[in-house]
């Protein structure tokens, strides 16, 4: 196996593109329905199967008439005759068109089935604040489908992890929310082993520390990690741990982490308010009240729509520097 130093640079872009071609040629029964997804509409809007229907035919990467309802009730159908589709929804915002095929028969025949039926299918959505796209196509609604018992939850923050997490996702037998993150697209970091999978639910400390933990996933852990490296320079050490998985997400590498450090900040783009962040919180006191030397710090977007204005998207998004403060703070402003 190669070593992480051997191996070249590729955008996140890149390794979803590897990971979904290694699918579609390890099983017939995998494919890829959305709009424009084909070679001959340019492989999706921002091409991430670009080449797919070319090399493995246009009856399995197949672009769809404009109807997120459409696709994905027609993956349903598809895995529930053995089949593992991919639906891709060009933006995160525009699940909500479909919000019925996914919360009340993706998420759900199997527990009304009494096990019988599996929905293996990967929805793959877009999103994140950056580009001024404004407030209908840049929400991170994370916090509604962990909210719906069947679904499971997965992003990355780099591009290895995108290709190991997707291809997990493809191969589960329970159907899986896959959120690619517009604004990493392109950003360059270490290559995938090809083929390789990345446990679902399993957390990963990006860093190890001894101060405070922060927890994130996304964009936002790399935010984190540059707030880790200006808290460094004062002698605040602080671990960082990736999600991966966000539901079900990783309690016992959480719980272990602020156990040991004994203050955390949970850390998310999506509106701080019913966030994913509250849930994280909320168990890390319950669990670990006692042991705790601050309550635990939320950083999150302000409960509002995300604007177009550059300046005020700029404001929207958590930075190093809101995650810098937070920590201070569980440390008594150090």
């Amino acid at each position: 196996m190669s070593t992480e130093k051997s191996r070249k640079n590729i955008s996140a872009l890149q390794s979803l593109n590897l990971a979904l071609d290694h699918a579609l040629a390890s099983d017939p029964g995998v494919i890829i329905l959305g709009e424009d997804v084909a070679d001959p509409e340019d492989g999706g809007v921002m091409g991430v199967t670009k080449g797919l229907s070319t090399r493995h035919g246009d009856s399995r990467v197949r672009s769809t008439p404009i109807s997120e309802q459409a696709i994905i009730g027609a993956c349903i159908g598809a895995s529930m005759v053995g089949m593992r589709p991919v639906a891709e929804i060009m933006l995160m915002n525009f699940t909500t068109v479909a919000m019925d095929m996914i919360v009340n028969h993706a998420a759900k025949l199997r527990f009304m089935s009494g096990g019988q039926t599996h929905v293996p299918i990967t929805i793959r959505a877009t999103t994140g604040a950056g580009f001024s796209t404004g407030g209908q196509h840049a929400d991170y609604l994370e916090a509604w489908f962990a909210h719906t018992a069947g679904l499971k939850v997965v992003t990355y923050s780099n591009p290895a992890d995108a290709h190991g997490l997707l291809l997990s996702c493809i191969f589960d037998d329970d159907p899986c929310i896959f959120i690619e993150n517009l604004t990493t697209y392109f950003a360059p970091g270490v290559a995938p082993t090809p083929g390789e999978r990345i446990p679902l639910g399993v957390a990963k400390v990006v860093r190890e520390g001894r101060d405070a933990t922060v927890i994130s996933y996304g964009p936002q852990v790399n935010a984190a990690l540059s707030a880790a490296k200006t808290l460094a320079e004062t002698g605040i050490d602080i671990e960082v741990i990736d999600l991966r998985t966000i539901a079900p997400f990783d309690r016992e590498s959480v719980l272990a982490s602020v156990a040991k450090t004994r203050r955390a900040v949970v850390v998310h783009e999506a509106v701080k308010p019913f966030g994913v962040g509250a849930e994280i919180s909320s168990v890390i006191h319950e669990e670990l009240f006692s042991r705790l030397k601050a309550p635990v710090q939320r950083v999150g977007a302000p409960f509002c729509a995300v604007p177009y204005s550059k300046p005020l998207e700029t404001a929207f998004v958590p930075s190093a520097a809101r995650i810098e403060a937070a920590v201070r703070k569980t440390l008594g402003g150090a």
